[in-house]
């Protein structure tokens, strides 16, 4: 038997909810007959028999229905909104995670953007959108009453609806394309626009903020014009659609004034079959007013389908023994996301628990690769990583991120104070925290900010300077005593005094036998390192010890370099 998706799972919790919402709307629906009942007894019954009593009692036969009419319309209404807080309950942890899968397997892909589509489809579903469907089959109903107070009026109203609902096509059709176009171009100026704000010194320092300012404005000018052609369409399409209803609905009161002049229906009749065409056409009318809804929550729709039928949610693991931090790397070859281009080739090594490994080469040769594949980050095309004998794969995410440490290149850190994001927002005992940053030599740094533990870092960490975030990053990674830590060039951004932390850290970490892997250019790390792994263009030259790899005889590629380089982010392994 195929198991449900989390999208079909929130659907079907979901589909109690709109059986029962069905129930209200067709008694809300048979409710809406009071109003033109009514002026249908005043203009033929009370008026004609001049009697008070009887208009009396009518008005409050009427206002009891009325009451009841407003308090299903509010209890409707009240369960769509439980409902729909219930459908992203199931649905938004999933998309949350699968969101995670997709930005690392596609950093193009807009997973950000795919955060929001859940909540489209939840705000039609449980809006005006999902009730016009509701109300939309008592169209034919209002419609067959007028046939039954004259067949003239009938066909009045039923040309009326017929025309609005071709209006409602004709604007899907019309403006489908640059919608879609629309939403395309501005996801892709969004992007743009982030990855350039990110960049603000570099802009502004190198005069490039014209040109970059050019481009982006180009990209947001797509979206616009493609945004303004639809609305231009849309709005001629609605303003004749008003035109229309309003011409309609003066059409039918002369029409019943000449049948009643001619006393084929009493003035009562020509009154209520006013307000029946009324409620024929307004769902028709709510359609057309909610159809851009409609279309955006389908094609959200859509997208969340593609999410869930692309990307598997995670698999119920058995947890598997606390790691010893033994790491074997068997025949790993693997290419960037996104590409098709080979970047490790068949790397084969292994780490046994307590080890050092320092894994150096020349910009760009795969080093930062080999560390996200042995963090699990990064797929391989073939081969294995393995911790502890099982394939990584295997092992269940959150278990095997407790006994995980991980410092990338690039320190990113999170909105929330100092202590959350040491801790990994899991909200770790104070006595945890505090010793991660003691073994990261950072808690005399921390100390001395302004609100210690509790300053806050802002987005990305930017209220810290970058060897602050990178020094913090280290006790994040040292938390909870992890059994193996990686460093990605974990003194990029430090000085002096941040250099001597990192060397005692990493000191500490082989005394409390902690594997560690750390990426690096310079001779210091690599002196304290028991092994060495050298790298050159994704393939792997040398698996021995730094004593070996400096001795001339045996050194295995003569023109490695140690130096220090910067590496563009695109080619940055």
């Amino acid at each position: 038997m195929v198991s449900k998706t989390p999208l079909q799972a929130a659907y079907s919790k979901f589909r109690a909810v709109v059986f029962t919402t069905f129930v209200f709307s067709f008694a809300i629906n048979m409710l809406l007959f009071v109003s033109p009942l009514y002026m249908l007894q005043i203009y033929d019954r009370v008026l004609g028999s001049r009697n008070e009593t009887t208009l009396l009692m009518i008005s409050l036969i009427t206002l009891f229905l009325l009451v009841i009419y407003g308090l299903m319309e509010f209890i409707r209404s009240r369960m769509l909104v439980r409902a729909g807080l219930q459908f992203d309950e199931v649905l938004s942890a999933a998309i949350f995670s699968r969101a995670v899968k997709l930005r690392l397997s596609n950093p193009a892909a807009g997973a950000e953007y795919i955060l929001s589509d859940g909540d489209k489809v939840r705000e039609f579903m449980t809006g005006t959108g999902i009730l016009t469907f509701f109300d939309a089959p008592w169209t034919p109903v209002f419609i067959a009453i007028c046939f039954l107070f004259h067949p003239w009026l009938g066909y009045l109203a039923l040309a009326g609806g017929i025309i609005i609902f071709a209006l409602a096509l004709i604007n899907e059709y019309a403006t489908k394309k640059q919608l879609r176009d629309a939403n395309t171009a501005a996801q892709g100026a969004n992007q743009f626009a982030s990855a350039v704000l990110q960049n603000a010194e570099v802009i502004r320092s190198m005069g490039m903020e014209k040109a970059l300012g050019d481009r982006w404005k180009s990209r947001h000018t797509s979206m616009l014009d493609a945004q303004a052609g639809a609305s231009d369409k849309s709005g001629a399409i609605m303003t004749f659609q008003k035109f229309f209803r309003m011409t309609i609905q003066s059409a039918i009161l002369g029409l019943g004034a000449y049948l009643a002049l001619h006393q084929e229906i009493s003035p009562g009749i020509m009154i209520a079959a006013s307000i029946m065409m009324g409620r024929a056409l307004q769902p028709v009318e709510q359609g057309v007013a909610q159809w851009k809804q409609f279309v955006s929550a389908r094609q959200a729709h859509e997208r969340l389908k593609n999410l869930f039928d692309k990307i598997a949610g995670d698999d119920q693991r058995t947890e598997l023994p606390t790691p010893k931090g033994l790491i074997a790397v068997e025949n790993l070859t693997s290419v960037i996301p996104g590409s098709k281009t080979p970047f490790l080739k068949n790397i084969s090594f292994q780490v046994n628990p307590g080890e050092t490994l320092a894994v150096i080469g020349p910009s760009g040769s795969g080093k930062s690769s080999l560390i996200r594949h042995m963090v699990g980050v990064w797929p391989a095309v073939s081969g294995t990583v393995r911790i502890d004998g099982a394939d990584i794969a295997h092992w269940d995410a959150e278990q095997l991120g407790q006994h995980l440490g991980y410092l990338p290149q690039e320190v990113r850190l999170f909105a929330g104070t100092i202590a959350e994001n040491i801790s990994r927002f899991t909200g770790g005992e104070s006595e945890a925290v505090v010793k991660a940053a003691q073994m990261a030599g950072v808690h005399d740094m921390i100390l001395r900010l302004p609100d210690g533990y509790e300053t806050q870092v802002g987005d990305n960490g930017q209220q810290l300077s970058g060897g602050q975030r990178q020094r913090i990053g280290l006790a994040r990674a040292m938390f909870g005593m992890p059994r193996i830590i990686l460093l990605d060039e974990p003194n990029s951004n430090l000085d002096s005094d941040g250099e001597n932390a990192l060397i005692e850290a990493i000191k500490t970490m082989k005394s409390e036998a902690i594997t560690v892997v750390l990426v690096t250019h310079k001779t210091n790390l690599l002196a304290i390192s028991d092994r060495a792994l050298v790298l050159r263009d994704g393939a792997m030259q040398a698996f021995t010890t730094p004593q070996e790899l400096f001795k001339p005889a045996n050194t295995p590629v003569p023109t490695i370099s140690l130096q220090q380089g910067a590496v563009p982010a695109q080619q940055r392994a």
